[in-house]
């Protein structure tokens, strides 16, 4: 697997937290692997390999693009061949704005939008191998789009808060960086992305453990719990096996095989 991001440009920096690229082979028989949650809303192009989800007990093939919203469990994919992707990775209370679409709780979302203009020419882009020329294309799309929204600058202020807390402040503390009153906040937040503050908190939390555990799967998973504002260690582990599915610990032994046979790079797919 090989796997690339890309900084926004300082005029998306509020609403985009990077565009990405990845690349893998699956071989010529569908393939299953899981996205695992974070605290991101990721709009997704693919070409090449075929990407599916079971639906009805089929197989049925996804659209390109489409996005993952905030997920509460992983999602599994199938994919064959060699599957390229490039990503939007978007700030939950953004996303809908940028694209213009009403807000709600979705985790596999496909919609119609035209941004699906981009298909073919960032296809051209893939089959002659100009990556950097493809993530142009996303950038100057999106800088088009960004021109034509007013970023509230109360939900900015509480995004920036929760990332450097890395989801573990309260929501009043949240409330206070943005300058807002608990109320204000939480209803301009739900409208905006679908989802509550504590929502989105939980899920970078978990980000940051899972993060940690993909890199250092040998850390101490109480003295985690510990740094990342978990009451214990069993508070840990029933959150974590609530996004994951699986517990930290079984986490940290697939993490530290996996991590023999690819990069360093969490991308949030993880082969079954």
């Amino acid at each position: 697997m090989y796997h690339q991001e890309f900084p926004p440009p300082g005029e998306l920096s509020d609403t985009i937290k990077c565009f990405w690229y990845n690349r893998e082979d699956f071989g010529m028989q569908p393939t299953s692997f899981d996205v695992v949650p974070d605290g991101y809303a990721e709009i997704i192009f693919h070409f090449g390999g075929d990407c599916s989800v079971v639906h009805d007990d089929n197989l049925q093939p996804l659209p390109s693009p489409f996005m993952m919203g905030l997920l509460n469990q992983p999602v599994q994919f199938y994919a064959k061949n060699c599957l390229e992707i490039i990503a939007i990775r978007c700030f939950p209370w953004t996303v809908f704005d940028l694209l213009g679409l009403p807000s709600g709780k979705y985790g596999l979302h496909v919609f119609e939008h035209p941004v699906a203009r981009l298909q073919s020419p960032l296809s051209a882009c893939i089959r002659a191998g100009k990556i950097v020329d493809a993530i142009a294309l996303v950038k100057q799309y999106f800088l088009e789009a960004r021109s034509h929204i007013a970023v509230d600058s109360m939900l900015y202020k509480a995004g920036v808060a929760m990332s450097k807390a890395n989801g573990t402040l309260p929501v009043s503390q949240v409330a206070s960086a943005a300058h807002a009153t608990v109320r204000t906040l939480e209803r301009k937040f739900k409208q905006s992305s679908g989802y509550t503050v504590k929502d989105v908190s939980g899920l970078m939390r978990f980000e940051q453990v899972r993060n940690q555990l993909w890199h250092y799967p040998d850390s101490n998973i109480a003295a985690l719990a510990a740094e990342m504002g978990y009451t214990d260690q069993s508070h840990l582990s029933r959150e974590f096996k609530r996004y994951s599915g699986v517990t930290p610990a079984a986490f940290a032994r697939k993490a530290r095989k996996r991590k023999r046979e690819v990069s360093d790079d969490f991308v949030a797919f993880i082969q079954s």
